[in-house]
């Protein structure tokens, strides 16, 4: 079954909860006009439908490979990353200085989950370039960004992030990878870095490699990292290329999903290349690299990359469920069996069985309430970048800074379930790799451990986002849930009712949790985070329980006036309710284990497990 991009809906949040008029009237996000818009992601859709889409189960059966150093990419990817950046996709969000078409985040998101969708394993790719994009605008020199920037905007070439190591996965204070110094300024890179994805490939003329690393005089920990460029070819001052770097792919992970994403073992400074490429001479042994800022504050920066990435898979999580959702729907609609459990005169269509019903609203529901929130986080964005007044900008700021954790950890857990209930709606084909629904559960099972994993978004949830300032920006947002309710009480009706009275048992129990973990922080912390995760995943029902209810306001005034498109408003009505009904109403349950629950976390000594 083909992808198809559901730009109804996504026209509908980028409106209605998003608030694409409001963003496009911010200043340099002019251009973003709702008819601009619309145009721009029809004619995404008709590309990734038309040329990404087709590759997805080809590239998942036949993987990249590696022979000599020297990695190969499933068949039509290079041919389809040039047509990508011929279209200027990379460049959607970028500014229009380095070549991008300098839109905002808001218009920028859909394109990335309609690519995802369309193609995990080739998606990745871009998305890396676009964390190296913004890492170097934000601490590259002047003389950087003109030489790399407009080659990684155009993708002549692509980036990537190379932060963990053998012994260094979360903790990167255990980065051991060296850069010394020569006396050109350059530095000499030295380590082995694991898990680079598209680390190696054909895709383009050049690679261009972010690298963690330690000069010999920096401090142990994280206070001793620095970031350099290591480009896969040297670049010229005019941007040709030269000769090989010292960097090279040893090995290419086998992995349970993204399989036509070359994850690559990558060393520096083993001299394999130089010696090959120059028989009979002495090569200096080392990767040339050149410092990006200032040194030891690498980790800062590559938190540039790292953020940029976080949000970007959450929206993964987002397109992958989708995918899936696209899938079952499609299954259930074909496939006959059994009778009506009401009656009829032979077997049904699967998609009438009640149970199948609940599974595939289960799939609607989550996968259009994470939608919706991650929109919204992305229009935070835009206003907290270029609102003219500096206190609007804060405010924005400290909403979308709130929200990345819950969209990256909250979507693409989410996105597990999604994509098992799809396999699940398949019943035993759903089992059977021809099928196609086991490539979007296996796709998604990385989800929640790349880019941190969903504890470590939970701990940044509890630490950084809720427990720092005693809980302000938090309880600032559930005031506005709290005005959502109001709106939903003196709009009245059945479903509006039923949508509120959930949700405003579920914003409850997210307060008591608020409290609980600004409280306990400085009292009882091992209980707090005993509960953590359970915590970001109440944060995310009730957040994008607020986005459903929102919908559902704005849809039943729609239908009111008379909409032109009753029945789309109808559905987002109806799906708002079961997200209500069946979504919503397990926030008491999870507030209450993460309130009490922690004694039992944390009951068993080390050697009783």
């Amino acid at each position: 079954m083909s992808y198809v991009a559901p730009l109804k809906d996504m026209m509908f949040v980028l409106n209605e909860l998003a608030g694409l008029p409001e963003v496009s009237r911010l200043p340099g996000c002019e251009d973003a006009t709702a008819e601009t818009v619309e145009a721009v992601l029809q004619e995404n859709a008709n590309f990734v439908q038309g040329v990404i889409d087709p590759l997805n189960w080809s590239g998942d059966c036949q993987p990249s490979s590696l022979k000599d150093g020297v990695v190969t990419t499933s068949a039509g990817f290079k041919e389809a990353f040039h047509q990508f950046g011929q279209g200027g996709w990379q460049g959607v969000q970028h500014p229009v200085a380095f070549g991008g078409q300098g839109l905002p985040k808001l218009v920028s998101t859909p394109c990335i989950e309609m690519l995802n969708s369309a193609n995990l394993s080739f998606a990745l790719c871009p998305l890396l370039t676009d964390g190296a994009i913004e890492a170097l605008m934000t601490a590259g020199t002047d003389a950087q960004r003109e030489l790399y920037l407009p080659r990684l905007v155009s993708g002549e070439w692509t980036g990537t992030m190379n932060l963990t190591e053998p012994q260094a996965g979360s903790d990167l204070s255990l980065v051991r990878s060296k850069a010394v110094r020569q006396p050109d300024g350059t530095f000499r890179v030295f380590g082995q870095k694991i898990f680079i994805t598209f680390g190696e490939h054909d895709m383009a003329q050049n690679i261009v490699h972010l690298v963690l690393a330690r000069t010999p005089e920096a401090p142990e920990g994280i206070k001793g990292i620095s970031l350099f460029i290591v480009p896969k070819f040297m670049v010229g001052p005019d941007g040709s290329l030269g000769e090989r770097n010292d960097v090279w792919c040893q090995s290419l992970e086998h992995k349970l999903g993204i399989k036509a994403s070359p994850t690559a073992v990558l060393i520096y400074g083993d001299g394999k290349f130089q010696a090959a490429s120059s028989p009979g001479t002495a090569p200096q042994p080392g990767a040339v690299g050149y410092l990006v800022g200032e040194e030891n504050r690498g980790l800062e920066y590559m938190f540039i990359m790292m953020n940029s990435a976080r949000f970007s898979v959450g929206m993964q999580g987002v397109a992958i469920a989708e995918r899936a959702y696209q899938k079952a729907v499609a299954f259930a609609r074909d496939r006959v069996q059994s009778r009506d459990v009401a009656g009829s005169s032979g077997p049904v269509a699967i998609i009438q069985h009640p149970d199948v019903r609940r599974m595939l609203m289960t799939m609607r529901a989550l996968t259009e309430g994470a939608r919706a929130l991650a929109y919204v986080a992305a229009a935070a964005s835009d206003a907290g970048h270029h609102h003219a007044d500096p206190q609007v900008r804060r405010e924005n700021m400290a909403f979308y800074e709130f929200m990345v954790p819950i969209v990256k950890g909250w979507s693409t857990e989410m996105s597990l379930d999604v994509a098992s209930l799809g396999v699940q709606v398949h019943g035993g084909m759903g089992f059977i790799e021809e099928t196609g629904a086991a490539q979007y559960y296996r796709d998604a099972r990385i989800l929640t451990i790349y880019e941190g994993t969903t504890a470590i978004q939970a701990n940044d949830l509890i630490g950084r986002k809720t427990a720092r300032d005693g809980g302000t920006v938090a309880r600032a947002i559930l005031r506005q849930v709290r005005q959502t309710e109001e709106q939903l009480q003196a709009a009245g009706g059945p479903d509006l009712t039923a949508i509120r009275s959930a949700l405003v048992i579920a914003t409850a129990a997210l307060d008591e949790v608020i409290g609980f973990v600004v409280a306990g922080a400085k009292t009882d912390v091992r209980a707090v985070y005993a509960g953590s995760v359970p915590y970001l995943k109440l944060a995310g029902i009730v957040l994008c329980g607020w986005q459903m209810a929102r919908a559902a306001l704005v849809a039943t005034q729609r239908v009111a006036e008379g909409g032109a498109d009753d029945g789309f408003l109808k559905s987002k009505i109806a799906t708002a309710r079961f997200y209500a009904d069946h979504v919503l109403s397990q926030a008491p349950g999870l507030a209450r284990s993460i309130v009490a629950g922690a004694d039992g976390v944390l009951a068993l000594a080390e050697a009783q497990f």
